[in-house]
C-alpha cells in the first residue's frame, strides 16, 4: 500500500511561490496533485489486469521526476519517450514536467532514421523506450543519452519499475518560473520535408486540458479509453484533461476494435477519440451494438462524412466533431450540436455536424481569409485560408525561427487549410491548400467528392486527389476501400457520383484497395499523389474554365 498523501502545504502545492496573491502559474502537473489529494483511492488507470489509484499514479510520477533529477536532469533538458499508450506514457506526462524537463513524445510508427533525426534535433538527453519498440533505436547511436527501458509488466524485473523503485516518492519541488515555458515539443509528420518541433507551453496545455473537459463533457464518472496515441499532440491534452476531473484512464497498447468493445462493455467506457478511420474500425466490428449508456466520441484528423456521423448516432454514440493541427495542441475548434438541429432529417443534421465549427472557449475565434488576410464573405461558398491565434497556438517551432516567422505572418497562425465561412459563424473545411483540384480553371474540393462517394453503402472509406490530364490540367481520381463482403464496381460508383455532383466534379477513375495512412489515421494523399504524378515535372496548367 502506498503512503497516504498529507494535506499539501503552500510550498508543496505551488513550490514556485506566486509573486501575487491573485495569480499562480498554470501548470498541468497541479491537476494530478489535486486529484491525488482529493481522490487518493479512486481508480486512475486501468491497463489490462492492472489497476492503480490516483495516489499511486501521483507517487509513480513523482518517482519518475525524482529519478530523472537524480540522473542529472537540469531544467529544460529534453526527455524523449517512445512508448505505446500505457501507464509509463501517462506518468511521463506528469513526471517529466514535474522534474523540470521538456517532454518529447516520439511517434512509435516512425522509421529508425526518422526517430534518430528527432532525437538529434530535439537534443534529448534522456530516453524512455518500450522494449517492444527497442528495434526503432537499436541502429542509432545512443551514447549521449541516458536510456531507461520499459517492459510494461509492472513487476520488479522491469527496468522501468526498478528505476522508479530507486527514486523518492516525495513531491518534487517545482522549478517552473513562468507558465509560458515549454512543457513539450511535438514533431509534425514531416510529409513535406523534415518534421518540425512544435512547442507547447504550460499555460496552453493547462487551458486546453480544461477545454477538452468542456468539449468532451468529462466528469468524475467518466471512463476514457486511450484509442488516440498519447504521442500525438500529447493525446490532444487528454492525459491532463482526464486527470483534471479525476476520471478513469483505460489504456491499451494497440487499437484492437474487438478489445474496444470488450472495454466499452466491461469497463463502462464513456469517451474515446480518434480519426474517422478509427471510428470506422470500431463501428464495423462484429461486436458492435447500440450501447445503453451513451459514448462520447471525438472525431478529428479528417472531416467525418455525414454517413459516418449518422452510423455512429445509430449506436448511441454522441459524436463531437473537432478540428485542429499539431500547432494548435490538437483540436482548436468544435462543432457542437444546436438544439434546432434535432428537428432536422438525419442526413441534414449530419451534414451540419460535419462542419469544423468555431474556436474552443480559451482561444480566439478562427477566421477564414483571402491572400491579403481580409475576411472572406460568410456565404458558405467563398474559400479562404483558416488562421488562428490565442492561448492554444504553439509558441513556435523549436530551433526554427524562419519557419515560425512564416507561420505567424500578420500576427496569426496560418494553417494552410482552406475553408468556407457560413452565415452562422461556423467554418467548414474544404481542403488542404495542396489538395484542391484545379480542373479546367475550376476549383474542386476533394472533400466534397469524398463525402459523396462514402455515402455509397458499399464504400468504407475514400481519398480523392487530382491526377494529370492533358486537356484539363488535372482531374479527380478516387481511391476506394470497399466494406467487407461488399461488392461495387467503378461504373456503379461513377453513376452514384453523377446523381450527386456536378459533372466536372465527378472522378474520372476509381481504384480499389487499402489507403496509405499515417500512424494517427490520416490518409497520406501525398503518397497517392507522388505515384500518380511520377514523371511529371509539375502539374499541367489549366488554360480555361469549364462546367462540362
Amino acid at each position: 500500500m502506498s503512503e497516504t498523501i498529507s494535506p499539501p502545504t503552500a510550498p508543496e502545492w505551488h513550490p514556485s511561490t506566486p509573486s501575487k496573491v491573485f495569480r499562480s502559474e498554470l501548470n498541468p502537473v497541479d491537476l494530478l496533485r489535486r486529484a491525488a489529494y482529493m481522490y487518493p483511492d479512486k481508480v486512475a488507470v486501468v491497463h489490462g489486469t492492472r489497476r492503480s489509484s490516483y495516489r499511486q499514479l501521483a507517487e509513480r510520477s513523482w518517482r519518475l521526476a525524482n529519478g530523472l533529477r537524480a540522473a542529472g536532469l537540469q531544467k529544460g533538458d529534453r526527455v524523449a519517450v517512445i512508448l505505446p499508450n500505457s501507464p509509463a506514457m501517462l506518468e511521463a506526462h506528469f513526471g517529466v514536467p514535474a522534474a523540470g524537463g521538456i517532454l518529447v513524445s516520439v511517434n512509435t510508427r516512425l522509421a529508425s532514421a526518422e526517430v534518430g533525426y528527432i532525437l538529434g534535433h530535439s537534443g534529448a538527453r534522456y530516453l524512455v523506450v518500450d522494449q517492444e519498440l527497442d528495434p526503432l533505436v537499436a541502429p542509432l547511436d545512443l551514447s549521449g543519452l541516458t536510456v531507461i527501458r520499459c517492459a510494461d509488466t509492472g513487476t520488479a524485473e522491469d527496468p522501468y519499475e526498478a528505476f522508479l523503485a530507486a527514486a523518492s516518492a516525495a513531491v518534487p519541488e517545482s522549478w517552473l518560473e513562468h507558465e509560458e515555458e515549454t512543457i513539450s515539443v511535438n514533431y509534425t509528420s514531416g510529409t513535406t520535408g523534415r518534421p518540425k518541433g512544435v512547442q507547447y507551453t504550460y499555460r496552453g496545455a493547462y487551458l486546453n486540458a480544461l477545454n477538452e473537459v468542456i468539449v468532451a463533457g468529462l466528469s468524475g464518472d467518466s471512463a476514457y479509453l486511450w484509442t488516440l496515441p498519447m504521442f500525438h499532440c500529447n493525446g490532444w491534452c487528454f492525459p491532463w484533461a482526464v486527470t483534471a476531473v479525476a476520471a478513469r484512464h483505460v489504456t491499451m497498447r494497440t487499437v484492437d476494435p474487438e478489445r474496444v468493445w470488450a472495454l466499452i462493455d466491461e469497463e463502462g467506457v464513456t469517451h474515446y477519440n480518434g480519426a474517422p478511420t478509427v471510428h470506422l474500425m470500431i463501428i464495423n466490428q462484429p461486436r458492435a451494438h447500440r450501447v445503453e449508456r451513451q459514448v462520447t466520441a471525438l472525431v478529428a484528423a479528417a472531416p467525418p462524412s455525414p454517413t459516418l456521423l449518422a452510423a455512429m448516432g445509430e449506436l448511441n454514440f454522441r459524436v463531437v466533431h473537432v478540428y485542429g493541427l499539431t500547432e494548435t495542441y490538437g483540436p482548436t475548434t468544435v462543432c457542437p450540436e444546436q438544439e434546432t438541429w434535432a428537428e432536422l432529417a438525419p442526413d441534414e443534421r449530419a451534414k451540419l455536424l460535419a462542419r469544423q465549427g468555431q474556436a474552443y472557449i480559451s482561444s480566439d475565434l478562427v477566421r477564414v481569409v483571402d491572400e491579403e488576410m481580409n475576411d472572406v464573405p460568410g456565404d458558405g461558398e467563398t474559400m479562404g485560408e483558416v488562421i488562428m491565434r490565442g492561448n492554444i497556438v504553439m509558441s513556435g517551432y523549436f530551433q526554427d525561427d524562419p519557419a515560425t516567422e512564416k507561420a505567424f505572418r500578420g500576427g496569426w497562425f496560418h494553417s494552410g487549410d482552406l475553408a468556407v465561412w457560413h452565415p452562422d459563424g461556423n467554418i467548414e473545411l474544404r481542403d488542404r491548400g495542396k489538395d484542391v483540384i484545379i480542373s479546367g480553371g475550376e476549383n474542386i474540393s476533394s472533400i466534397e467528392v469524398e463525402q459523396a462517394i462514402v455515402a455509397h453503402p458499399a464504400v468504407l472509406e475514400c481519398a480523392v486527389i487530382g491526377i494529370p490530364h492533358e486537356r484539363w490540367g488535372e482531374r479527380p481520381k478516387a481511391f476506394v476501400t470497399r466494406r467487407p463482403d461488399a461488392a461495387v464496381t467503378q461504373e456503379e460508383i461513377l453513376a452514384f457520383c453523377r446523381e450527386r455532383l456536378a459533372g466536372y466534379k465527378c472522378p474520372d477513375a476509381i481504384e480499389f484497395g487499402p489507403l496509405p495512412k499515417t500512424s494517427t489515421g490520416k490518409v497520406q494523399k501525398f503518397v497517392l499523389r507522388e505515384r500518380e504524378w511520377a514523371g511529371h515535372e509539375g502539374r499541367i496548367g489549366a488554360a480555361s474554365s469549364s462546367n462540362r
